[in-house]
């Protein structure tokens, strides 16, 4: 009797869970954000928004960006939380995100959100491209601590340099960007060309050359910011270089998909990915944040970046994103490692 009794108190205690349970809304939301973020956020994310389930689809920005796109007729996608915005705003170009302010999206920054009204997407952070440099390799090879990014034409850099793909990887495309943007578009195009002659592998992750310096397989990783800080933080022998002749950057954004069936789930994802709560979790990784008075948390993040970011038109690039791409797969393709 009293087992009974006590099985009964049990399924009586686990009703709520199980309403709970299938109540929740499940979104499928495609993300290019590092792998250790997506756990903190997903369980920030539910905590907060109790009757939603976040489900990731994650690769590098290059490839979230095809499927997304290749998708478009039928979206399988119900929100996007954290991908380029050269990708968004050529989203927005092909009217494939669902116009939606945020509650608070109007206190971004203003270059951090949308312009159309109501909004397409909104800002979470920014990264910045960096020169992670082994100062054991660079002492073991001889090679001379660069300043600029000219420097890395240095012939005694031949071999040492991993570079992300900009097919891939939205660093690789944020970093040519910002050569187009400092030195004009030809000028560019003639500095990556005498720059590849340097190069060893073009790798589909933003993060890989910077973790192959790390490890000391080539003295220099062209990388970001934000796992340069990481990687020096863990104690690894690198050297964070913000070039002085200026550094690109890109906004990591959120959008909803036009045609998703959970549109107001969706709403409510957008509305906490730019609330405060929000914002101090980016502030983890991201020393750069959307919200003006969110103090970050990351420790060791160079001053110099926001000194050195250089003037960039982020719509005109994501226009001509697809032109760029392919003159660069044409030009440089034949150093990318094998895609997995």
């Amino acid at each position: 009797m009293l087992r009974r009794a006590l099985a009964l108190a049990l399924s009586l205690s686990l009703l709520p869970l199980a309403a709970e349970a299938q109540q929740r809304t499940r979104l499928t939301v495609y993300t290019a954000l590092e792998n250790e973020q997506l756990q903190p956020l997903k369980q920030a994310a539910e905590a907060a928004l109790r009757d939603i389930e976040i489900a990731w689809v994650r690769d590098s920005t290059g490839v979230i960006t095809a499927r997304l796109i290749a998708e478009r007729q039928n979206p399988r996608a119900d929100v996007i939380w954290g991908l380029s915005v050269f990708s968004l705003l050529q989203m927005e170009g092909i009217d494939m995100l669902e116009p939606y302010t945020p509650q608070g999206a109007e206190a971004l920054r203003p270059n951090f959100r949308s312009e159309r009204s109501p909004m397409t997407w909104t800002g979470m952070d920014a990264f910045v491209s960096a020169i992670c440099f082994n100062t054991v390799v660079a002492q073991q090879r001889g090679l001379p601590r660069p300043s600029t990014w000219a420097d890395l034409l240095d012939p005694r850099f031949r071999g040492q340099l991993a570079m992300p793909n900009p097919n891939s990887s939205g660093t690789g495309f944020l970093t040519v960007a910002g050569w187009i943007g400092t030195k004009g578009e030809q000028g560019a195009w003639e500095f990556m060309t005498r720059l590849h002659d340097n190069i060893q592998v073009y790798t589909h992750s933003g993060s890989a050359p910077c973790n192959n310096a790390a490890r000391g397989e080539y003295g220099v990783g062209i990388s970001l910011d934000m796992r340069a800080v990481t990687l020096k933080n863990q104690g690894a022998p690198i050297e964070i270089i913000v070039p002085t002749d200026g550094v690109g950057f890109d906004l990591e954004g959120t959008a909803i998909l036009r045609g998703t069936r959970n549109a107001e789930a969706a709403r409510r994802l957008a509305d906490y990915a730019v609330s405060r709560a929000a914002m101090e979790l980016y502030g983890r990784w991201y020393a750069v944040l959307a919200l003006p008075g969110v103090r970050p948390a990351v420790r060791g993040y160079p001053a110099e970046f926001e000194q050195r970011l250089v003037s960039q038109d982020f719509r005109a690039i994501a226009t001509r994103r697809d032109q760029i791409l392919r003159e660069w797969a044409s030009r440089f393709d034949g150093k990318s490692a094998p895609r997995n």
